[in-house]
């Protein structure tokens, strides 16, 4: 099997040459050329038809979203690894909705660089530990909003929906037709349910979950 073609496109010097040298001693890869300007990178991978292209997203004037546009047009073999500043996982679903096979930070050691070049060439996607590790916090986070909310009694919920509504305990306690340290005491349980500090927080947690 003939070495895997690269064409590193990043607008920071010391970025692309440390790639292209860190692959340069892979007997696997081959850098074909290496960029800053996304409009040159576009021609050099409609010319030469890459097999892989390590994307950087945050440049100008093209950022990489455009970038990644124009290639997947003019060289829709070649197959694109976004590299980023950034572990949201927004910025990983938009590539790879986009397009792109493969999403890296900048934080990712260069085995992890080398493993995303193998898999996306191979066929498949993939996506840094770092955006996994977060994606597993926030779908952890959301259990625990749903574990929350499961707790609360229906008293709990209407308080609640007071609450959003702006009222204060009193003027809850009159709607309800409870006392207000009654009041005060669902205020409190909806805290210590949902784990949240204060009320600031709860309005936060129920525009959050739709409650």
């Amino acid at each position: 099997m003939g070495k895997i073609t690269v064409l590193i496109v990043d607008d920071h010097t010391l970025i692309r040459e440390t790639w292209s040298f860190l692959l340069g001693r892979n007997e696997n890869f081959e850098v074909i050329a290496e960029v800053g300007d996304g409009q040159r990178a576009i021609d050099i991978a409609r010319d030469k038809r890459p097999n892989i292209v390590l994307l950087d997203i945050n440049m100008t004037p093209l950022n990489g979203f455009d970038v990644l546009k124009m290639i997947r047009k003019q060289s829709p073999g070649s197959k694109v690894i976004a590299v980023s500043m950034h572990s949201q996982p927004a910025y990983a679903k938009k590539m790879l909705r986009m397009g792109a096979k493969g999403y890296v930070t900048k934080n990712s050691p260069r085995q992890e660089m080398l493993d995303a070049i193998l898999e996306v060439n191979g066929g498949n996607t993939y996506i840094c530990q770092e955006v996994k590790n977060i994606l597993s916090d926030q779908m952890l986070s959301e259990e625990d909003h749903a574990a929350g909310l499961n707790q609360l009694s229906e008293r709990e919920i209407e308080v609640i929906n007071q609450i959003r509504d702006g009222l204060s305990s009193k003027e809850i306690a009159d709607r309800l037709a409870i006392s207000i340290k009654t009041v005060e005491v669902h205020r409190h349980n909806i805290l210590k349910k949902l784990k949240v500090k204060n009320t600031a927080s709860l309005i936060n947690y129920i525009n959050s979950s739709g409650l």
